[in-house]
C-alpha cells in the first residue's frame, strides 16, 4: 500500500513537471519556432504557448532592432586611398521560420557580410565622394544587405557610416587642396570684378562719346575735385577740344 502510494506520488509528480516544461510564455517581441520530430512544423506566439516534451523542440526568436556596431574596417578607395572606415547597422528578423532553418547564427552571418560589403561597396567610389556623399553611400550598403539577408529573414532598414579616419599626411594633403580651391575661388571672384567693371567702363565711354560736352564736363568735375584739396596752386593742361567748344581762336602754327 505504501509503495502503492509513493509509486503514485512518483508519477503525479512526474506529470505536473512535464506539465510546467511544456507551457511556455513569449513576450510581445519574441516568437516560438518549433519542429516536430525535427521537421519544421509552425511559428508560435506570442503569449501562451504549448511544447510537448521530447516530440517537439523550440526555438526563441527576437523580433526587435538589433542595432550592430561593424568594427573599424580598412577600405582602399578608388583612387588608392587608405582609410578606416566603422559603421552602424540597423536590422530586425521579420521571418523567425527562416532566421532558424536557413542560417546557423543570423546575428553573426549579417554582422560579416556587413564587413565584407562595406570594404566592397566603398572601394567604388573615390575619397571625396566618401567624405561628401555619406547619405548615397549608406543607401547603396544598406540595399545590398538587404538584398542577400532576405533569404535569412533579415531585414536591413538603416546603415550609417560614423566615421572615417584618415592618417595624417592625407590629413595634410587635403587641407593642401582645400587651400588651393579657396584662392583658385578667390581668383576667380576678382577676374569676374574686373570683368564686370571693364563692361560698365566701356559702356559709360561710349555713353560719354556720345555727347563731347559731357566729357568736358566730367573733366571740369575732375578739376573740382582736385581743387577740394588743400594745395593751393593747380596745373593742368587745357585741352584743345576745350577751347574750341567755348568759341576761342586758336594761334595758327608757324
Amino acid at each position: 500500500m505504501v509503495f502503492g502510494m509513493g509509486f503514485g506520488g512518483f508519477i503525479l509528480i512526474l506529470i505536473l513537471v512535464i506539465l510546467a516544461a511544456s507551457f511556455k510564455v513569449l513576450r510581445e517581441y519574441q516568437r516560438g519556432v518549433v519542429f516536430m520530430l525535427g521537421r519544421f512544423w509552425k511559428v508560435k506566439g506570442p503569449g501562451l504557448i504549448l511544447i510537448i516534451p521530447i516530440i517537439q523542440q523550440w526555438v526563441r526568436v527576437d523580433l526587435r532592432t538589433i542595432v550592430m556596431d561593424v568594427p573599424p574596417q580598412d577600405v582602399i578607395t578608388r583612387d588608392n586611398v587608405t582609410v578606416k572606415v566603422d559603421a552602424v547597422i540597423y536590422f530586425r528578423v521579420v521571418d523567425p521560420a527562416k532566421s532558424v532553418i536557413q542560417v546557423e547564427k543570423y546575428y553573426a552571418a549579417t554582422s560579416y557580410l556587413a564587413q565584407t560589403t562595406l570594404r566592397a561597396v566603398l572601394g567604388k567610389h573615390a575619397l571625396d565622394e566618401l567624405l561628401s556623399e555619406r547619405e548615397k553611400l549608406n543607401l547603396a550598403i544598406q540595399q545590398v544587405l538587404d538584398t542577400q539577408t532576405d533569404a535569412w529573414g533579415v531585414k536591413v532598414s538603416t546603415v550609417e557610416i560614423k566615421q572615417v579616419d584618415l592618417n595624417e599626411s592625407m590629413v595634410r594633403a587635403i587641407a593642401r587642396q582645400a587651400e588651393a580651391e579657396r584662392e583658385r575661388r578667390a581668383k576667380i571672384i576678382h577676374a569676374e570684378g574686373e570683368l564686370q567693371a571693364s563692361e560698365k567702363l566701356l559702356q559709360a565711354a561710349q555713353m560719354l562719346a556720345q555727347q563731347p560736352q559731357a566729357m568736358q564736363l566730367r573733366y571740369l568735375q575732375t578739376l573740382g575735385n582736385i581743387a577740394g584739396d588743400k594745395s593751393s596752386t593747380i596745373v593742368f593742361p587745357i585741352p584743345m577740344e576745350l577751347l574750341s567748344a567755348l568759341g576761342t581762336k586758336l594761334p595758327e602754327a608757324k
